[in-house]
């Protein structure tokens, strides 16, 4: 009886603890029409009519049963300000806190929305739609700095900024504590449930902390592929004991998966990596298990040091069946792509076996305004009513500045500017204004503000202080005639009284103060002072006029002579020209319009010897045919003869003569000289050795490999000579014409952008530039051959195809290679939204890491995107190539580790603590 009444109160205490959990969620319906309760979880569900006074309505047609909460969203002007959802919390307490992103189809042929999500000042995420009816979710697991949060959303680079639900989610005790919760926030990366029933996910009521955790059923482009032969599904109807750290459901202990050949293995990317992390395994045995039999397995992939040789026992560990382990890394350092692999010991009877996994991205914490700060620009907006100035949420300086502030870039920021020029203050100036330390200006004036000016004296950084057109009274404080950077003092058209600091009027500054009956000057040392200031000066002026007499006499002699050149450098400066055009002169050098040599001019009759009269070809472009050449000096050179004759052709020459004598960057073929005599233009260009990247993937007559690392360093050259081109240049250069056969490798394999025939300079107030589609079928961006408007999205988009042609080994356009799918970009596209990445690989390819080949799949896919604005830019696709060549060159070092039987040798029973902060790993 004792026992049962035990197990009762056990009962009715976790069913109390559950219903206050539930009492305490906040679950808001963005664009929502009223609360409503949802059948599927019972949980209730508040429109934020009530929460937010900006933004608009949009409904999302669909024809599946989606939940009431995603039949629409709100969403907010693609300005410069940031609209923000203010949610109470307890001080110090963790939470779940999750926002959810639903666009739906739309007729509208626009780009997809990009913008920024923060989280009081800490950036969060940068929510980015690629599939309208694919539901977005960002999580963030906090401790509460404070009373309340703040997620805002701001910045939005294509479309608009938009939300479909907001969630706030209490967590009990010590869940997800880490070691850093000071400095950091943890942003859920992946939260897996393996061995699931269906592919629905599990939250609540079956967790009853709302956390959702996704089956590994769905196997999507972005999620589970590369399980292990021999891997079953396996679950149970038994109770499993949770009520550990994190307290995963039953539900989700209640399955999972097994390796019954011996190994495991899963992979997984992770958006936002590389970073340190948080990474938690749910381990339960809930297989019955004989008196001699045992599961025993270690942990090989990912390889981390003093952790990948410890053996897990999962009974043992856990002291029993049915019951939680949870091995964890308090900070790991993790890749974009996740592969792990388990493999049992020689004396384990039974395969490694896994239940679910959660991996968490440590976030700095950016610090929020100083609160100082922060309760005097409170202060000012309680003092005018019904004022949209008054009402702008968020953090008062991150993401984004409130109109009427400026803050430093200090950490945290400080308000150095207030301009509340009338804005209809009413009231007195607040008295906490000395507060504010990093203030420079201050602009109080054409307001109802009355009482006397307070105490400003520590305001040592003030420079500018407006407090005219007020009604302000008494004195003039004294202290400002000391403040050490006051430059300008406006307190003009008030009722100030008493005399005016003497310091004031001798100090070296604008001081207006006009307009004040009652306020007089009574010290008449200050006049005296004036007086004597005036007097002195005149002297000067005369004294200083009469030295420079014979000066002037001897300039007038001059002065003829000075006219004319200044006529001349007008003459030259009248001729020069605002655009980016230049001048061939047949007899010399290439000059711009600022009449600067550019580039040197070789004579015709060194070429022909050089080239021992064009007797070798090597390549043809779209300038011309192209000879092997070398000079008297020894040097090699690739000399490029214009074969169009048309005006065409001669733009074309003038165009990669000016780009390219302009331009110096170690990935791009550099201009030596250049030729123009009678009817002949040529250029002359450094010799690569290696010829095109074309013919080391596409030659199977000279039998030309690369291996998968070669082929990385070749994409990482060419993205940086792009990037230069976008980013290095003002204005920047388009390219319109990326593809293998230009870009060529040197000596050292070394890859450099080649043949700028068909480049253009973008305006720079402009984010395109009209133009005749130009460049090669199978690289032609469908978007700029569909609008005429060109843009650096279309070189990012060709460079997507040579990303896959490295990956593949296959040709751009090939009816053979694709059937009716006719090109490289929606052949690679069907296989890798399947999860299929194998299907794509060049065969000729060996010993390469999975990882690395889905890391520039990923990038590629991303670079083909059908509109431009969702492409990623060429600095995203670098960073992607260096992740992809880390990755590959880790592994290197981790076989040469293990060949050297350099080995860890940590054998941990309970939880595994890291201890490094994740700033340094």
């Amino acid at each position: 009886m004792v026992v049962y009444y035990s197990l009762l109160v056990l009962f009715l205490q976790l069913i109390t603890s559950v219903f206050c959990q539930v009492r305490e969620f906040v679950s808001i319906d963005c664009g929502g029409k009223g609360d409503y309760t949802d059948t599927s979880t019972g949980l209730t569900w508040i429109s934020d009519a009530g929460l937010i006074r900006y933004g608009n309505i949009s409904a999302i047609s669909s024809t599946d049963p989606d939940p009431l909460q995603y039949r629409g969203y709100r969403y907010f002007p693609a300005d410069s300000k940031k609209y923000c959802y203010s949610l109470s919390t307890v001080e110090r307490r963790r939470y779940i806190v999750r926002a959810t992103f639903l666009y739906g189809e739309t007729d509208i042929n626009d780009p997809y929305p990009k913008f920024e999500l923060y989280l009081d000042a800490t950036h969060w995420s940068t929510v980015t739609i690629n599939y309208p009816t694919e539901t977005y979710v960002e999580e963030m697991i906090i401790r509460a700095t404070s009373t309340s949060i703040n997620v805002c959303l701001c910045c939005a680079s294509t479309g608009y900024p938009f939300i479909s639900t907001l969630e706030l989610r209490p967590l009990n005790g010590s869940m997800y504590a880490t070691d850093f919760e000071e400095e950091f926030f943890l942003s859920v990366a992946a939260r897996v449930n393996f061995g699931a029933l269906s592919k629905d996910n599990i939250r609540y009521p079956n967790d009853p902390y709302d956390r959702i955790w996704e089956s590994d059923l769905d196997k999507r482009q972005n999620f589970l592929v590369g399980m292990a032969p021999g891997t079953i599904r396996i679950n149970t109807t038994k109770n499993v004991k949770t009520d550990m750290r994190e307290c995963p459901p039953v539900k989700v202990m209640q399955t999972a998966i097994v390796g019954t050949q011996g190994s495991l293995s899963y992979r997984l990317n992770l958006y936002g990596f590389p970073a340190n992390a948080r990474a938690y395994a749910y381990l339960a045995e809930i297989e019955d298990l004989g008196w001699n039999e045992s599961r025993k397995f270690t942990m090989q992939k990912p390889y981390v040091p003093d952790y990948s040789n410890a053996v897990v026992n999962i009974a043992e560990n856990a002291n029993g069946s049915y019951t939680l382990y949870e091995p964890s890394y308090m900070n790991v350092s993790l890749d974009f792509v996740l592969s792990c692999s388990f493999v049992k010991t020689h004396d384990s009877t039974r395969g490694p076996l896994i239940n679910a996994i959660e991996i968490s991205r440590y976030v700095p914490i950016v610090p929020k305004t100083s609160g100082q700060d922060a309760s005097v620009l409170d202060m000012f907006r309680t003092m005018s009513i019904q004022s949209d100035w008054a009402s702008e949420e968020g953090d008062p300086c991150i993401p984004t500045q409130w109109e009427w502030v400026k803050c430093s870039s200090s950490k945290p920021p400080r308000i150095t500017k207030i301009d509340l020029s009338g804005r209809d203050l009413n009231g007195t100036i607040p008295s906490q204004l000395k507060l504010v330390e990093g203030l420079t200006e201050l602009w109080l004036n054409d307001n109802s503000l009355a009482g006397s000016i307070p105490d400003m004296s520590n305001l040592k950084y003030l420079t500018i202080l407006h407090l005219e057109n007020n009604r302000l009274t008494g004195q003039l404080p004294s202290y400002l005639g000391d403040m050490p950077n006051l430059r300008e003092l406006y307190v003009q058209n008030n009722n100030l009284s008493g005399g005016i600091p003497p310091t004031l009027l001798t100090k070296k500054l604008i001081f207006k103060y006009d307009g004040n009956p009652g306020l007089i000057c009574r010290e008449q040392k200050a006049k005296r002072l004036k007086l004597i200031i005036g007097i002195i000066t005149g002297v000067l002026a005369i004294f200083i006029l009469f030295l420079s007499c014979p000066l002037m006499l001897r300039h007038l002699r001059r002065r003829p002579l000075h006219e004319e050149s200044s006529r001349k450098c007008d003459s030259i400066r009248a001729t020069s020209k605002p655009s980016n055009s230049y001048s061939v002169l047949r007899v010399g050098s290439l000059i711009t319009d600022e009449g600067l040599d550019v580039t040197n001019y070789m004579p015709l009759s060194e070429l022909v010897e050089a080239t021992h009269n064009f007797s070798k070809k090597i390549g043809k472009g779209s300038f011309g045919p192209v000879y092997y050449g070398k000079l008297k000096d020894g040097k090699e050179v690739a000399v490029k003869i214009k074969a169009d004759i048309s005006s065409h052709g001669t733009k074309q020459f003038e165009n990669e003569v000016s780009l390219l004598s302009r331009i110096h960057h170690k990935n791009l073929v550099p201009l030596i000289g250049y030729c123009e005599e009678g009817n002949q233009s040529i250029l002359v260009y450094e010799y690569m050795h290696n010829g095109t990247l074309r013919d080391h993937i596409h030659d199977n007559v000279n039998h030309k490999h690369l291996d998968w690392l070669s082929r990385l360093q070749i994409a990482e050259d060419a993205a940086r000579g792009l990037e230069y081109l976008h980013s290095g240049c003002n204005p920047s250069i388009i390219h319109r014409d990326v593809k293998t056969t230009n870009i060529l490798l040197d000596i050292n394999m070394r890859a450099k952008m080649s043949d700028f025939g068909l480049s253009k300079q973008t305006d720079e107030n402009f984010t395109h530039v009209s133009s005749v589609a130009q460049g090669t079928v199978g690289y032609l961006d469908p978007e700029y051959y569909a609008t005429q408007q060109l843009s650096e999205k279309s070189d990012v988009y060709s460079f997507g195809v040579v990303l896959l042609e490295l990956i593949s080994g296959r040709k751009p356009v090939s009816v053979e290679d694709y059937g009716t799918e006719w090109n490289i970009v929606h052949w690679a596209r069907s296989l890798i939204n399947k999860g299929d990445i194998t299907s794509i690989i060049d065969p000729s390819l060996e010993n390469f890491k999975i990882e690395s080949v889905w890391r520039i799949a990923e990038v590629a896919i991303s670079s083909v995107h059908p509109y431009g604005a969702s492409r990623p830019r060429m600095q995203e696709i670098e960073l992607a190539i260096q992740d992809a060549i880390k990755i590959e060159k880790r592994s290197k070092a981790e076989a040469q580790a293990r060949h050297l039987h350099i080995l860890p040798h940590c054998m941990h029973r309970r939880t595994c603590i890291h201890c490094r902060t994740p700033t340094q790993s």
